[in-house]
């Protein structure tokens, strides 16, 4: 039979670990095939991994989900794509005792929409299913033959019921459909560029840091290891020689007992095992043992090629000369780790023009993903809260101006049967939480209203956040950066901003408390988005909550450089990472900081050319005021990373604020 030849090749999950290897492999090896990758960039997901191939002509990355029909059908037709290879998936066994709906979600619901998109296009002469060993359940201890391809599939947990599924549906669309499919089911897979919750890099980050190596119960499960690279040329070879409805075990006879690696590992790192190895709480139903028979695929041509101690060494050494791959991984090395909504990897660039060119190509690509002519905000609905309130007045008039069907919510935060009516009489496909009690008219007023301040900015907001989990609702709530203050660690003017997983350290105020507080509990749902605004600015400069309209109305000011958030700018991003699915805490600022005096001289030269003001310290500022005010600076390159053209502050209020407002006035009064 003739090699098989692909010509436009789509790549699923190819920032991850496994698929990141096969997509280098194959735009290095065959330029002549164009290679597109796709990846929404999840928390394990690393755009870094795909350097190798930034720059190639043959490469094309795009930032998306699976999950979203409009972006795979607009791919598939306008990339002319005929080879699939479907690697994207949640993996790891620990986050699926976590949120196993998740694990649905992208597992099962993600592989029917690429399949359902391959039926209608009616393009695809190939479709690669990446399925797992953990499909076939455990291996009795004594079994001499491995699980053959024909073997039935008996999941044990939620990660492997879920590529089970998918598998279902892969054949079922093969066979109803003619679809031309082929699954691989693979063991273990290490090696460089491998997120550190799976055994191997957890170990050796660990070692490499001095701390103890976490196993599972007694360690004398076990399992069969290869290789990344001979992974790659396996993929490769099924790609090239695969038959059209088969099933490949990618596999190894040669098996390790988790003991055996951890001590393996040790002794790498000249450990001495009875200290460096610490037994803990197995996980719920941990497989014993998955043995593969691999004969199928090595009648194709490919065996293993690495031996098991230089992989290892080779591995090590790459984690040794790239210990910050993956920023902070803390969370990742836990016995028992939960790391399933983490941001993906696009940040800790450090100033590579060449991870930031990919991150614009995947702020471009996603935007124009409609095929039908017709807006892309077309299937949008947004339900608001705060329809009194400045931010949720803005937001209205960006859902009309950029034609979002959007709708006020009646019910009060703190009423759930409430909130439920709204939604199913709304019917959203996202909630935005703008209502929040600021103070009247400023947080002083928190300081003796302390009941009403929790009602609302706690129990309100954590209600509205359960009610959205329940009905699969994703939640963008705006917060604040009012949590933090200068320390000895973000010293004022040094340029280091307090990140998104800095612990509060202001308590100055009693609304600054209850926001912190809320804070800390929304970590606790997967489906919210947090944005932390500070000092908000717009370029309605009669709208006395504008920080540049209170400050040009004070009598003195205090002058502190702090990270500010122009509205005009951030407010429509806010949306965009709707449309996007973005979650966690984000710091909504603009980068960099502005002092008070610097924004009163911008003023004075492009709206008052007489204004005056005189300044005042901290202590006598501390005199007139019931309750301190936060200042510190925010690290905002996370929000830079997801939008390159994000502005700094300086050059935001220019553009959006006193470009638009220039001599506008001639008071000594914002107008």
């Amino acid at each position: 039979m003739a090699p098989y030849k692909p010509k436009n090749i789509l790549i699923t999950g190819a920032a991850g670990f496994i698929a990141s290897h096969v997509a280098n492999r194959l735009v290095r090896s065959h330029p002549e095939y164009n290679i597109i990758v796709l990846d929404k960039l999840d928390y394990c997901s690393n755009l870094k991994n795909l350097l190798p191939s930034h720059g190639s002509p043959n490469f094309k990355f795009v930032k998306g989900d699976i999950g979203s029909a409009d972006l795979v059908n607009f791919l598939l037709i306008t990339e002319s794509i005929n080879t699939i290879m479907h690697f994207a998936a949640q993996t790891h066994v620990d986050n699926s005792f976590g949120n196993s709906f998740e694990f649905t979600k992208n597992n099962i619901y993600g592989t029917h929409v690429l399949l359902e998109a391959c039926k209608v296009t009616g393009q695809i002469t190939r479709f690669i299913h990446v399925s797992t060993d953990e499909v076939y359940g455990e291996t009795d201890e004594d079994a001499v033959v491995g699980n053959h391809e024909a073997s039935q599939l008996l999941p044990t947990n939620p990660y492997s019921a879920t590529k089970a599924g998918a598998e279902m549906l892969v054949m079922a669309y093969g066979r109803s459909y003619g679809l031309p499919v082929i699954t691989t089911r693979g063991n273990n897979v290490y090696g460089p560029n491998q997120f550190p919750e799976k055994l191997i890099p957890k170990f050796i980050l660990l070692a490499m840091r001095g701390q103890t190596l976490p196993i599972h119960g007694d360690g004398s499960n076990v399992r069969s290891y290869l290789y990344c690279e001979d992974v790659a040329e396996a993929f490769e070879v099924i790609l090239h020689k695969g038959e059209v409805g088969h099933v490949y075990n990618i596999g190894t006879k040669k098996e390790r007992s988790v003991l055996d690696v951890a001590r393996d590992v040790c002794k790498l790192f000249s450990l001495d095992p009875e200290a460096a190895i610490k037994f803990v709480e197995n996980r719920p139903f941990n497989d014993q043992r998955y043995f593969l028979d691999d004969r199928k695929l090595e009648n194709l041509g490919w065996t293993p090629r690495t031996q098991w101690e230089d992989g290892l060494k080779k591995t090590m050494e790459w984690y040794t000369r790239n210990p910050d791959w993956w920023g902070d991984v803390s969370g990742a090395l836990l016995p028992h780790p939960r790391m399933l909504m983490m941001a993906g990897i696009e940040g800790h660039l450090h100033g590579s023009e060449e991870i930031k060119a990919m991150v614009f190509k995947a702020s471009k690509a996603v935007v124009s993903n409609d095929t039908s002519g017709s807006s892309p905000n077309n299937s949008l609905k947004f339900l608001i809260y705060g329809k009194t309130g400045w931010i949720g007045g803005l937001l209205g008039k960006i859902c009309e101006k950029q034609g979002i069907a959007y709708e006020y919510g009646k019910g009060r935060l703190e009423e759930c049967s409430q909130l439920v009516l709204d939604i199913q009489n709304v019917k959203p496909t996202h909630v935005f939480n703008a209502a929040g009690v600021t103070g009247r008219p400023n947080v002083d007023w928190c300081e003796s209203h302390k009941p009403e301040t929790i009602r609302t900015n706690v129990v309100g907001t954590l209600t509205l956040a359960d009610v959205c989990k329940q009905h699969g609702l994703l939640m963008i709530n705006y917060a604040t950066g009012c949590i933090f203050e200068y320390d000895a660690d973000h010293p004022e003017g040094s340029g280091i901003g307090f990140k998104e997983e800095d612990k509060p350290n202001f308590t100055g105020s009693f609304y600054s408390k209850t926001k912190a507080m809320v804070e800390e509990l929304l970590k606790e749902y997967e489906n919210v988005c947090t944005l932390r605004v500070r000092m908000p600015i717009s370029s309605d400069l009669g709208n006395p909550r504008n920080f540049i309209t209170k400050i040009s109305r004070y009598n003195k000011v205090v002058n502190i450089p702090n990270s500010m958030t122009v509205l005009d700018e951030l407010l429509p991003i806010s949306v965009e990472m709707a449309k996007r699915n973005c979650r966690g805490i984000w710091n909504f600022t603009n980068p960099g900081v502005i002092s008070h005096n610097e924004i009163l001289e911008m003023y004075k030269a492009y709206i008052n050319p007489g204004f005056e003001w005189t300044n005042f310290t901290l202590e006598e500022q501390a005199k007139v005021i019931v309750a301190p005010r936060s200042n510190n600076e925010m690290d905002a390159s996370k929000l830079k990373a997801e939008f390159p053209e994000l502005l700094s502050i300086k050059d935001s209020l220019i553009k959006y604020v006193f470009e638009p407002n220039k001599n506008s006035t001639t008071g000594g009064e914002a107008k």
